[in-house]
């Protein structure tokens, strides 16, 4: 982009020019015209500095990113070219470096010159954190050497940044028996031939003929037919508490919704992602790359929100949204009983839920014994509500010092 400004007048300068008009109404007015030479000097600098660095600045601003989206954690080289098609005497720049990123390498402060048509590149390395980062623009500076001219103006050019959270291997932690029948990897039951028998069940009219079991028909008096396992995919609910209690494990709870996303998709199973802020973001069930990247976006700008009304939104989606039979994966520190009462609902609506809970307190390190014994009540009041809420669903006890794929191991039998 390229945008011309023309460099305005400075304090000093304005006092120049008052100054030199002083001297000229003195001149008329007390009829000594030798007053006009001493003026002339001045009169002469000022001029030079008008015509000679004053220049008009267009500049064009271009910034080249690596990726779009780049994992939480990574090191980005940002370039930022500055080109002139006019001669500027010393140019100050200073980039607008969004507030998610840290400065690792370089400076976001320059000052060069530049001739006409000269390119200059200016270079620093950021590590990104998760969320959307904005470069909005760059600010320009202008001084003349004798201090008559100024500029300063902020050139708009917007580049967008996504920090996605950190991705990791972790193994599926539900089973998909009692799910819809279509075609994917994962076990799922289904009617008619198959892998491995499942169960028997009435007979319904369009059932093959074989899968009638006539024993069971015949001690029952009711047609009865067998239920097989085969290969098949399940819908999956991602449903992420963003109270403002787990903030201090936030990051990792998103790390492990992004993860069991990256598995699902992995595995071809259609999803879906509730986003459990002030205002909720449901995004409907479906599969595929261009809907995985889509639900990782919303979850990188994700941030807690004291105004959670998780248990409401949950059960009007239940109620509205949510496929029926689907699995659930909940990703709470349950601390909330709005966060329990929400676990409650899913269950009483006949779901399987399974829960990734991080533990708050897994990294707090207690300074003073004071700290220490209030941290372990803590954990025990924790460990009463997380016993309570096991029978509402799978819950997994995430000690975040540790994997994720260790803790669904230790509770699922993989």
């Amino acid at each position: 982009m390229a945008e011309e400004i023309k460099p305005e007048l400075t304090e000093r300068g304005a006092e120049t020019l008052f100054a030199m008009w002083v001297i000229m109404i003195s001149a008329f007015l007390f009829l000594r015209w030798e007053l006009v030479y001493l003026m002339l000097p001045i009169l002469w600098v000022f001029f030079v500095s008008l015509f000679f660095f004053r220049p008009g600045i267009k500049l064009e601003i271009q910034r080249e990113i690596p990726h779009d989206r780049m994992l939480e954690g990574e090191i980005a080289e940002i370039k930022l070219r500055i080109k002139s098609s006019t001669r500027i005497p010393s140019l100050k720049i200073e980039e607008d470096l969004p507030e998610g990123l840290e400065l690792v390498e370089g400076s976001r402060e320059h000052v060069f010159s530049l001739g006409k048509d000269e390119e200059r590149v200016i270079t620093y390395k950021v590590r990104v954190k998760r969320g959307i980062h904005e470069f909005n623009g760059v600010r320009v500076s202008y001084r003349d050497p004798m201090g008559f001219f100024k500029l300063d103006h902020f050139i708009e050019h917007y580049t967008e940044l996504i920090g996605m959270p950190l991705i990791e291997d972790v193994p599926t932690p539900y089973s998909t028996k009692g799910t819809k029948i279509t075609a994917g990897p994962l076990p799922s039951p289904r009617v008619g031939e198959g892998v491995e028998f499942h169960a028997i069940r009435d007979y319904q009219p369009g059932d093959p003929l074989k899968i009638i079991n006539w024993k069971a028909t015949a001690k029952t008096g009711r047609i009865m037919a067998n239920e097989y396992e085969s290969e098949r995919k399940v819908d999956v609910i991602f449903i992420v508490d963003a109270s403002y209690k787990s903030q201090r494990v936030f990051d990792y709870l998103i790390r492990a919704a992004a993860s069991l996303m990256l598995n699902a998709l992995n595995n071809g199973t259609s999803f879906g992602l509730l986003l459990a802020e002030a205002v909720p973001l449901w995004v409907r069930v479906d599969y595929g790359k261009r809907h995985f990247f889509k639900c990782i976006d919303f979850l990188s700008t994700a941030r807690p929100d004291k105004n959670n009304m998780i248990a409401y939104q949950v059960e009007h989606l239940i109620r509205s949204r949510f496929p029926p039979r689907a699995q659930l994966l909940y990703f709470s520190t349950l601390q909330t009983e709005e966060s329990r009462e929400a676990l409650r609902t899913m269950a009483s609506y006949g779901y399987r839920v399974v829960v990734i809970s991080p533990d708050p307190y897994s990294g707090v390190e207690p300074k003073t014994k004071e700290e220490e014994l209030a941290l372990k009540l803590l954990r025990l009041k924790r460990k009463a509500h997380l016993k309570k809420m096991a029978a509402h669903g799978i819950i997994i006890d995430w000690d975040v010092k540790k994997p994720l794929k260790a803790a669904i191991a230790e509770v699922i039998r993989l």
